[in-house]
């Protein structure tokens, strides 16, 4: 009906015609500005943000990396811990037992630990028992912490800071931690950048290992390779020679250790496993064998003699 403005869609209500007039309204949102481009570097799908995201990760790897043992070791025994203390293999606590004999050893254990800033804590002995596991401690226990391994390829940049050609030991299965911690003192005695040991089916730095020492595990790093023959390769690819230790050798210790001999370069020593010596890989890995010339009468050299021989001979052949 004409003039009816109540009529349906005769007027459309909750509308403001000068809203949609020009820019303004509904469409100045969408004009208004997103603010500076971000630079490529920040863009995802930009090539210079995947390249920079790739140099983030071969930063990482080169990063040192660090791993420990599973949990803290124990030394038992009144000898141990006092001698343990001795060569200032790094203690967390000395724990003796309630009741205990004060004899010499348990005093010089007390004055060492005092003297050293050990924390010193009574206990009964049946809880002794219950941390060592052992109920043969003699009343005298210490408590080491869990060991921190270096990263393998650190082992190059601590040569590198030296100024020196690199000298690193790698042990293939050596099970004895004791024969462990020999090889880590002759180590450290003669200059070596540092040692490398198996993750698997080898001695790790236990309370034993540190006892032999002689707290030298504490001034020279100790790494873990998952794979010790594709680590010898990574060590040769830095420019490394990798020579192993066996009987039956390409050189002898004496050319090892000639003025013009391989011993004055960038160097890796690889000791073999007690009884089996070298395995096939990690011998085929090496660039030389190395025989240590001995009497007839005597076959072989215990691991840690043979690497302390060597590493005599390199530190000679170095000065």
């Amino acid at each position: 009906m004409a003039g009816n403005s109540n009529r349906r869609g005769a007027i459309a209500k909750g509308r403001k015609k000068g809203a949609q007039v020009g820019s303004g309204g509904q469409r100045r949102r969408g004009l208004e500005g997103k603010g500076p481009t971000p630079k490529a570097k920040d863009r995802p799908n930009h090539k210079a943000y995947k390249a920079a995201q790739l140099a983030e990760r071969s930063a990482a790897k080169r990063a040192p990396r660090k791993r420990t043992t599973s949990d803290a070791e124990w030394i038992i025994g009144r000898n141990s811990v006092v001698e343990a203390l001795r060569e200032g293999v790094p203690v967390n606590g000395v724990y003796v037992a309630e009741g205990a004999e004060r004899d010499g050893r348990l005093r010089e254990a007390f004055l060492l630990a005092s003297e050293r800033g050990i924390s010193l804590l009574e206990v009964t002995k049946n809880e002794l028992d219950r941390l060592t596991g052992f109920n043969g401690h003699q009343g005298l226990a210490a408590r080491v912490p869990a060991y921190e391994y270096a990263h393998a390829d650190d082992l190059l940049d601590a040569a590198a800071a030296s100024e020196e050609p690199a000298l690193i030991v790698a042990l293939d299965h050596v099970t004895d931690p004791r024969n462990l911690g020999a090889i880590i003192r002759s180590a450290a005695a003669f200059g070596a950048h540092g040692v490398v040991i198996p993750t698997n089916r080898a001695a790790g730095m236990t309370a034993a290992a540190w006892k032999t020492s002689a707290g030298a595990a504490a001034r020279i790093p100790v790494a873990q390779t998952v794979n010790m023959t594709r680590q010898l390769k990574a060590y040769q690819d830095a420019g490394c020679m990798v020579v192993g230790l066996d009987m039956e050798g390409d050189i002898t210790l004496t050319e090892l250790g000639a003025p013009d001999g391989l011993a004055t370069g960038p160097l890796v020593v690889v000791v073999g496993a007690e009884g089996g010596g070298l395995s096939r890989l990690v011998q085929e890995t090496c660039d030389q064998i190395v025989s240590i010339p001995m009497a007839n009468a005597v076959e072989s050299l215990n691991a840690g003699v043979a690497a302390s021989v060597v590493l005599y001979a390199v530190a000679e052949a170095r000065r």
